[in-house]
């Protein structure tokens, strides 16, 4: 039996060996589009080389790192929203807080995810590169995109929605889309997400959900029925151009954030491998 888990393990590596690793995560440095309603991300030395030197002539140098939860390519936690002062499964939200943070429905309690992703491409659908502000993707889009692509929604799958908003990434006050708005999915399209049985779901934007021109994030109705009614966590400001580009629409989805007891969302690097 040992010798048909070390051929198994062996044939895992060699597979793995083989694939493409595809980055779906943005690099986080000063300065870098975000959302106005959590803390700026900065980053700075701390300590530079030649500050303090070793007998030997070695020296080493040290960061400081301050940042929002939710800033740069994060995964929501179900107790990020409540509605009605109630988080996910009935648990009652000035409670679970009480004590500086949320022991129960904490990012922590969101396991490492290995499993099949799909990315639903909506500008590939329409042949453009970019949806424009403020457009709900609409179930039918959802719908057709999978089709188009062949590539089935099922119970368990990391479902990534491209809008190609991602594109303005680097012009921060034009990926926030105050003005314009920014494209995403609504409620309607959360409630389609849900009822396929998604486990997570993602986007290229800040807020994941539709955003309409000059209202900012004043309802995410999205962010109500996937966190709090459904329980699934959302992963935002993704990088899915590369899979789009290649014409990749499934491949094996990894996400691991960091471990923060009791926050309601943590950063992360995803990845797919193909």
């Amino acid at each position: 039996m040992s010798g048909s888990r070390t051929d198994a393990a062996g044939a895992l590596i060699d597979l793995v060996a083989q694939a493409t690793v595809y980055d779906l995560g943005r690099p986080m440095q000063n300065g870098m589009a975000q959302s106005p309603n959590h803390p700026q991300f900065h980053h700075c030395l701390d300590r530079l080389h030649g500050d303090r030197m070793r007998p030997d002539g070695g020296s080493a140098a040290a960061d400081l790192l301050t940042t929002g939860c939710h800033v740069g390519t994060h995964v929501d936690a179900l107790a990020h929203v409540s509605h009605q002062g109630q988080l996910y499964g009935g648990i009652d939200a000035a409670q679970a807080q009480a004590n500086g943070g949320f022991a129960v429905l904490g990012i922590h309690e969101l396991p490492p995810f290995v499993g099949r992703g799909v990315l639903l491409d909506i500008p590939g659908l329409f042949g453009v590169e970019i949806c424009e502000g403020g457009h709900e993707i609409s179930v039918a889009e959802l719908e057709s995109a999978a089709a188009r692509q062949g590539t089935s929604v099922g119970p368990g799958d990391a479902v990534l929605v491209r809008s190609g908003w991602g594109a303005h990434f680097d012009d921060p006050e034009r990926y926030q889309g105050k003005y314009s708005g920014v494209p995403g999915v609504g409620e309607a399209g959360a409630q389609w997400l849900g009822d396929q049985g998604a486990a997570l779901v993602g986007a290229d934007t800040l807020a994941f959900e539709c955003i309409p021109a000059g209202q900012g994030h004043a309802l995410l109705p999205a962010h109500r029925v996937l966190l709090v009614e459904r329980g699934i966590n959302i992963i935002e400001a993704m990088d899915l151009d590369g899979l789009a580009a290649a014409g990749i629409y499934q491949f094996v989805f990894v996400l691991s954030h960091l471990n923060i007891y009791g926050a309601t969302g943590a950063p992360v690097r995803p990845l797919a491998l193909v």
